[in-house]
């Protein structure tokens, strides 16, 4: 059986009774669109964060892209992220008609270099869209402070940092806005897909329910302002309901799984995850750094091992962004990473045995290099 670097059977198994449960809670209510599962999501969600509104929508690409709208972005604007992202981050801000501005990231962490964004602010910039990636925050204390000193919005990219804390403060509570996405693979995953973003500001928050329901509120009359329809299925904010009360049981399964990799790929010159200072690692991703890294994943393919690049195209060198402009060379760190890292197998239900295979199996094609 070939070992892929997420799955989440064994989970259900384990589950099954309580997700087959949500199904029939569902089905059974009498509503199936905005009821009581999406509406005690959203106040579950908002209280595990401290924060006073959640607004669930249909995935973690619409998040990023309602939020932007909700706080202000608009075609012509700037916003300010990385290019070693998922697409969608910057898919979304193209899909308000902004420009992204890319800065480069930290050699070890993979996270946003902080010391770059002063310089990337320009008189059309609007929002710093920092992602906490990989399972682990980026420290927001300097782009708090820059985005109050420019009237900026700093909205948080959290679709990989369910749990994640910063000097002890949860990713997702010290932006405008923080967008999450619970598509299947996260931290906090659905069973299908699912998004949402946590807001402090009343006006904020009501702008975003009317984007996600065509502009209106929640009765279908008058359009205020054009939206769209991406409001979070019933189905999976139950399931998300039932799963929220395990998230931090999840994170401390994934740690677990983290040290057995830190023991034992110990003392081979594989580069494994660095935690940036005052971080506490979720694990989304276990990213590790290899210079022969192609070969290494072509070796663990023959003995059924099939492995994942996060990412190997930065999003500034894929052919859908070639109109930036953004030249081969600019963002040095993160090109040169994209040749080196993959993920190992991570997920909570990850059993010793397999995970002590793929140690094996790597440890031997290391030695072999």
């Amino acid at each position: 059986m070939t070992t892929r670097v997420w799955d989440y059977l064994e989970e259900y198994a384990a589950e099954r009774k309580d997700i087959l449960d949500a199904v029939e809670t569902v089905f059974s209510s009498g509503r199936l669109v905005l009821g009581a599962s999406t509406h005690g999501f959203e106040r579950e969600f908002a209280s595990y964060h401290g924060m006073p509104h959640c607004i669930g929508v249909d995935n973690g690409t619409n998040a990023i892209k309602l939020a932007l709208q909700a706080l202000g972005v608009r075609p012509g604007d700037e916003v300010v992220t990385v290019s070693n992202t998922a697409a969608p981050t910057v898919v979304a801000i193209d899909s308000v008609g902004a420009k992204p501005v890319f800065v480069d990231i930290d050699p070890d962490t993979y996270l946003m270099d902080t010391a770059q964004v002063a310089a990337a602010v320009t008189a059309r910039t609007r929002c710093l869209l920092p992602v906490h990636l990989y399972g682990q925050c980026v420290d927001l204390a300097p782009l708090r402070t820059l985005a109050d000193a420019h009237g900026l919005a700093l909205l948080e990219d959290c679709a990989q940092a369910h749990g994640a804390r910063h000097d002890g403060v949860l990713a997702g509570t010290t932006g405008d806005a923080a967008a999450f996405s619970f598509y299947p693979t996260k931290v906090l995953g659905a069973y299908g897909d699912g998004g949402a973003v946590l807001v402090r500001d009343d006006d904020t928050a009501g702008r975003l329910r009317r984007l996600r329901y065509y502009g209106m509120e929640e009765r279908y009359y008058v359009v205020e302002t054009p939206g769209h329809n991406a409001r979070l299925d019933e189905v999976q904010a139950e399931i998300l309901r039932r799963k929220l009360p395990r998230l931090d049981a999840y994170v401390a399964a994934r740690r677990a799984v983290a040290e057995r990799y830190a023991e034992g790929l110990a003392g081979t010159d594989l580069a494994l995850p660095a935690i940036a200072p005052g971080n506490d690692h979720v694990y989304y991703v276990y990213v590790v750094r290899h210079p022969e890294r192609d070969r290494i994943l072509q070796a663990l393919r023959e003995h059924d091992i099939d492995l994942n690049i996060s990412y190997p195209w930065p999003v500034h060198t894929m052919s859908g962004f070639a109109g930036l402009g953004v030249p081969a060379g600019s963002l040095p760190v993160t090109e040169s990473l994209a040749g080196q890292i993959f993920s190992l197998p991570m997920y909570p239900s990850l059993t010793p045995a397999v995970q002590d295979r793929v140690i094996g199996v790597l440890r031997e094609v290391l030695a072999a290099l």
